[in-house]
Order: C-alpha cells, then structure tokens, then sequence
C-alpha cells in the first residue's frame, strides 16, 4: 500500500491523499506538480527515475487507511539537486 506521504518534498506544499497534484517515484519520493514540472523536469532527484502522478485514495478508504503524516522537506529545496544532476 502506498504511504501518501503529505508534502512536497521540494518545497513542503501540503498533499493530501487524495490531491491530484502529488506525484511520486517508485521510492514513493513525493512532489508537487509545480516542482515536478519547472524545477524537477519529471525526473526524481534522488533516484532519477521517472515521477508519475500519485494515484489518490477515496475519502472511504483514507478513514481506514489514512496517509503518512511524517513530512519530508530537503533543506535547501531541490532547484541545487536538480541543477547538479541535470
């Protein structure tokens, strides 16, 4: 099952689990569609795989099975990450 982590890990915009603007990875490395757009160009910054939209979970089912509430920010964004790995 998918953790639904609640943010962006770029710049720590709120994504609850059933936003349609949440992409993730196949780490589960989870960002905004603005990041994933201008800063990140569709690629995770910490594995470089591809990001896809995050499929959102129904209000029945995030009762019963809630999303993460543990937040991961990088410290400086990801605008450096991605500029260095490009």
């Amino acid at each position: 099952m998918l953790q639904l982590r609640p943010c962006c890990e770029c710049c720590g915009k709120d994504l609850p689990g059933d936003s349609g603007d949440a992409f993730i990875c196949s780490f589960e490395c989870t960002f905004c569609r603005p990041c994933t757009k201008d800063v990140l160009q569709g690629r995770c910054p910490n594995c470089r795989g591809e990001l896809l939209q995050r499929p959102s979970r129904s209000p029945e089912q995030l009762a019963r099975h809630p999303a993460s509430t543990e937040r991961v920010v990088k410290e400086h964004g990801c605008a450096r990450t991605a500029a260095g790995q490009a």
